[in-house]
């Protein structure tokens, strides 16, 4: 695999010693982003599709990422110019694209990633991305042509079908591979055989193209460590919501484990209080 042309405000520098790892964001607050850069995240992926995060919570998540040292990414719902535009402009060092299934979709989707002449993109150098205007706009421009992340998701055969074309595209600069749509869409799991061949399909057209992979694992690290190992060249672990979860889940859990013996003894003393006080015959 060739070195990547873009690199995702250094995401993919091929100088990295460390494989990018990145999570998901759809919590509507800036803490969950704090949060996940104390942790060491490298970046994370603001999801406008599966999240209820409107286009100014996103601005707020990407200042805050990008702030802390994390790359912003974002998973937009569409491939409306308007939409990719309002997000790169807030700052995104790129976007995941649901659902794209054939080359025509893939270049709809990295032309509103680039401007004239390789793309549609709009020119709006007073938004954040310019720094409000005080960022010369020979900068600006070439941050969107030369770093600014194309990254389509392969989520149906007919994708993985399409991939070494998509691939082939100057402005895409690597794809990511939905196991859990993928898998919906060949009727079987996402650790079926199907849906490992795909995978490995999809990984192969990528390094032939000289770009990159990616894939989501959960709560898995050492299943992403395998895969890592097997040529995967970005990972997202988990998200905010269900890290949030897991651990509530399992502090209760823990803690009613642990009452277990006391809750026990409590009710059998419970019980025989309860049976004192059974009265006894009458005596007349």
């Amino acid at each position: 695999m060739t070195a990547p042309r873009r690199t995702g405000a250094g995401l993919f520098a091929p100088e990295r010693a460390t494989t990018p790892v990145g999570t998901w964001l759809k919590i509507g607050s800036t803490e969950p982003a704090e949060i996940m850069a104390y942790a060491g995240f490298d970046f994370v992926v603001i999801d406008l599709e599966h999240a209820p995060l409107d286009l100014l919570t996103a601005y707020r998540l990407i200042n805050t990422a990008a702030a802390l040292g994390m790359v912003p990414l974002v998973r937009v719902p569409d491939t409306t110019a308007s939409t990719v535009q309002k997000v790169l402009d807030a700052g995104a060092m790129g976007i995941l694209v649901p659902h794209v299934d054939t080359v025509e979709q893939a270049t709809a989707a990295a032309r509103a990633c680039r401007f004239p002449p390789y793309g549609t993109r709009g020119a709006g150098g007073t938004s954040r991305a310019g720094a409000w205007g005080l960022r010369p706009n020979a900068d600006y421009l070439a941050t969107g042509n030369d770093d600014v992340l194309c990254i389509p998701q392969l989520e149906s055969p007919e994708a993985i079908a399409a991939a070494p074309g998509i691939l082939a595209l100057e402005s895409v600069d690597a794809v990511f591979v939905g196991a859990a749509d993928l898998s919906l869409s060949l009727e079987t799991e996402p650790g079926s055989p199907e849906v490992v061949a795909s995978i490995a399909s999809a990984r192969d057209a990528a390094h032939a193209a000289g770009k990159r992979l990616g894939l989501a694992f959960g709560d898995a690290p050492r299943q992403a460590a395998r895969a890592v190992r097997d040529g995967c060249d970005f990972v997202l672990l988990s998200n905010d919501t269900t890290m949030l979860a897991a651990t509530a889940r399992d502090l209760v859990t823990a803690f009613r484990e642990a009452d277990a013996p006391r809750a026990d003894t409590t009710h059998k003393a419970g019980t025989r209080t309860d049976a004192s006080r059974v009265p006894g015959p009458r005596r007349n």
